[in-house]
């Protein structure tokens, strides 16, 4: 509003409020008229004109297998969108910032508040990740977003911990805490941190260290926020019992809306699901029953609806469906709001805050800067659904933290689409599109079912106990693992169009010991100046907030307060849901062709037996090359074998000849020949040649490229062929065989 805002006062007049802005909103959709514009001069095609036309191109491949698109949420693409079929659906009654929120959660998009981006800090030490935090803010981040290790995030100080900034910046003291701190424009910039299943350690340390420099919370704005289901989701365990933990979240609570009430102390977060291979349905559902279920308990221990509403902050990933992301986005504020109004809560509290992130699952090891790409469409779904605040990870996060270049790469695409883009302007860019409208429906639909089986089982815990969520991601994980064995699923650079000249990226991994040497001396060094035993008196109760930050501030370390705060209770158990990224098994094959070649030397050797000219040959030959090159292995390239003028068939004896001469001057013999020209060529060619081939080298495995017709695969396989190379294929089974035979794996 503050654009209104200016304008009224530079004109004399009263500021307009948001509901004065409804309501003159409300009204002129009902005076504006806008001019009519026909389209006579075109003739608009029927639908069976549209079918005829199509049918024309497919040249006989069936429309409706071809046409129609179904995905993992179990929703069919459409070949086209008409509105006359959607309509009905349009969301015509409803601005951006009113009723259910589908078009967004402020009137103005981001026209006034563009979206917060928060790039990950994760230096080990507090120092540099200070410096990193202030770094990111100066090329153009908007939010300090701050990543702990899990040493850090489990309550346990360095000397302690098995392994210090795995994922994050190691925290032990309030030292360390005012040294991260230390001159952020925190008035300014909001605050992110996940703190993992319990928040209290992290806001008691971060207002101790705020304290201890003349600051408070109070007017800091963000999200410092635990989620204790995802953790039990993720390592299948909880560090203490449900009980406890919700009455952690309890006091969190209390204690932020009193003392630091634009700080949301709950971050209810999807990545335990998409990590996992969950398709969009199941990470909305899920996420949102774990959020009604601390609804539930926070209102068993008397927190508000409106306090929850206050607190509460949720992440959500972005995958590889362009359009199925956007209108999940949109979606889920729509079943949010639906969820809070069934509370009773009050419109201006159905609202929900949405960080957003680059899906890690969809990420690959292989071929790492294809991963810029991926972020690219991710990031702008995400933009065009409407996120609050988003992260665009560095493209090599798989590989290791990011460094100057794959931060400032990750960075300037938040700063290009607000920039150079215009992404700030349009408020719900797909509101009104045809397709994007139809799935936002459909998905709606989707979640709330899925949803309403979590409450039918009495809620997430005992769903998660029953192990359902479990068994629906896991049968998701295993159709998209199929789906990228038979190559319907394309990941560019791994098991499509593999890069043979790639040069891997240096891990650059840390010196893990030498980090917690270092972090250890540093916390003895500060500890030896406290006074143990008035500590031991401060550690006596530290349930509430209030008494950790008290502790924190007489210099007790984060591991103490948790030691101290942790009851001896029966802990949850649950079976995890393990994280992936969707492309691990194809890189696990090539890293053992890898491993092999490494070792011994030596690889699948690949000769391509190409009949007749290039233009003949050229197409199934580079179909297989990239199809065996999948696996990293060896094939050799030649321009295809043709008769000497006079001498049918003499095209087979060079082929032979040149099989038989084997990979080098010492003849050592291929392992692999694919036969390859066309259907037309084939009956005269694999009858005559197959059995040639098999008996110059009757070890090798012999493929046809191309999928043999029905009536035709009996007569090839008699000939000698062992298996086809063809769209069809299993692409992974393939490899892995040949893997096998080789000796490369058991």
């Amino acid at each position: 509003m503050a654009d209104e805002q200016k304008i009224a006062a530079v004109e004399g007049e009263k500021p307009m409020t948001d509901q004065e802005l409804e309501a003159m909103l409300r009204k002129s959709e009902n005076v504006t008229e806008f001019p009519e514009v026909t389209l006579d001069e075109f003739t608009e095609p029927s639908w069976d004109e549209w079918v005829e036309a199509c049918n024309a191109l497919l040249k006989g491949a069936p429309f409706d297998k071809v046409m129609y698109t179904k995905n993992y949420e179990d929703i069919t693409f459409d070949p086209i969108y008409r509105l006359k079929e959607t309509d009905a659906i349009l969301p015509t009654d409803d601005y951006p910032g009113m009723g259910d929120y589908l078009r967004g959660a402020t009137l103005n998009g981001y026209v006034h508040e563009p979206w917060g981006i928060a790039q990950a800090c994760d230096e080990t030490l507090p120092a540099d990740n200070n410096e990193l935090l202030k770094e990111e803010i100066a090329k153009g981040s908007t939010v300090y977003h701050i990543k702990l290790d899990t040493a850090t995030m489990n309550g346990i100080d360095a000397k302690d911990a098995e392994k210090i900034g795995d994922v994050g910046v190691n925290v032990t003291t309030v030292e360390d805490m005012s040294v991260l701190l230390n001159g952020l424009k925190l008035d300014k910039y909001p605050l992110m941190i996940y703190t993992g299943a319990g928040a209290k350690g992290i806001i008691a340390l971060t207002e101790a260290a705020l304290k201890g420099a003349g600051k408070d919370l109070q007017g800091v704005k963000g999200v410092i926020g635990a989620d204790p289901l995802g953790e039990l989701i993720v390592n299948g365990k909880s560090s203490t019992s449900l009980n406890a933990l919700f009455d952690e979240m309890a006091e969190t609570i209390k204690y932020t809306r009193e003392h630091a009430p634009l700080i949301r102390p709950v971050y209810v977060r999807s990545d335990c699901f998409t990590d996992g291979g969950a398709n969009a349905v199941q990470e909305v559902a899920y996420t949102f029953a774990s959020a009604v279920e601390y609804i539930r308990e926070m209102q068993k221990r008397g927190i508000s609806l409106k306090d929850i509403a206050a607190s509460l902050y949720f992440a959500f990933n972005q995958g590889a469906n362009f359009f199925m992301e956007i209108a999940k986005l949109r979606a889920l504020r729509q079943v949010w709001a639906a969820i809070m109004e069934a509370f009773g809560a009050e419109e201006a509290d159905r609202s929900i805050m949405v960080h957003g992130r680059s899906s890690r699952f969809t990420k690959t090891v292989i071929d790492p800067y294809v991963n810029m790409l991926r972020n690219c469409t991710q990031t702008f779904s995400g933009v065009v659904g409407g996120v609050n605040t988003y992260e665009n990870p560095p493209f090599d996060e798989l590989i290791r933290k990011g460094d100057v270049f794959s931060r400032r790469i990750a960075r300037n695409l938040h700063v290009m689409l607000q920039e150079e883009f215009g992404m700030l302007c349009p408020i719900d860019p797909a509101g009104g599109s045809w397709a994007v409208e139809s799935l936002t429906k459909q998905i709606v639909e989707k979640i709330w079912a899925e949803f309403q089986k979590i409450e039918g089982m009495g809620g997430m815990v005992k769903a998660l106990q029953a192990g359902y969520p479990q068994e629906q991601i896991a049968k998701t994980l295993d159709e998209r693992f199929k789906a990228l064995e038979l190559r319907k699923d394309r990941a560019v650079g791994v098991n499509m169009y593999p890069n043979m000249t790639e040069e891997p990226l240096e891990r650059r991994a840390e010196d893990s010991e030498a980090l917690k040497k270092q972090r250890a001396a540093a916390v003895a060094a500060y500890v030896a100046d406290i006074d143990t035993n008035f500590v031991a008196g401060k550690l006596a109760d530290v349930a509430s907030v209030e008494a950790a930050i008290e502790a924190f501030s007489n210099g007790a370390t984060l591991g103490q307060v948790a030691a101290a705060g942790c009851k001896a209770e029966e802990i949850e158990t649950i079976t995890p849901i393990t994280a992936h990224h969707w492309t691990e098994r194809y890189e696990a094959l090539r890293f053992d062709t890898e491993r092999y070649m490494k070792e011994t030397g030596k690889n699948v050797e690949v000769f391509l037996a190409n009949m007749g000219p290039i233009p003949q040959h050229k197409a199934r030959a580079d179909f297989s090359t990239s199809f065996l090159q999948v696996g990293e292995f060896n094939v050799h390239l030649n321009n295809g074998f043709q008769d000497d003028e006079g001498k049918p068939g003499s095209r087979y004896e060079k082929c032979v000849a040149a099989l038989k001469a084997g990979i080098d001057d010492k003849g050592t013999p291929y392992d692999v020949a694919v036969i390859c020209s066309t259907d037309k060529t084939y009956p005269e060619d694999v009858p005559a040649l197959a059995p040639m081939l098999k008996a110059a080298n009757p070890n090798m495995t012999l493929f046809l490229a191309g999928a043999a017709p029905k009536d035709l695969e009996a007569i090839y396989l008699a000939a000698g062929v062992d298996d086809f190379i063809s769209v069809k294929a299993n692409c992974f089974a393939t490899l892995k065989k040949l893997q096998q035979k080789k000796g490369m794996i058991e």
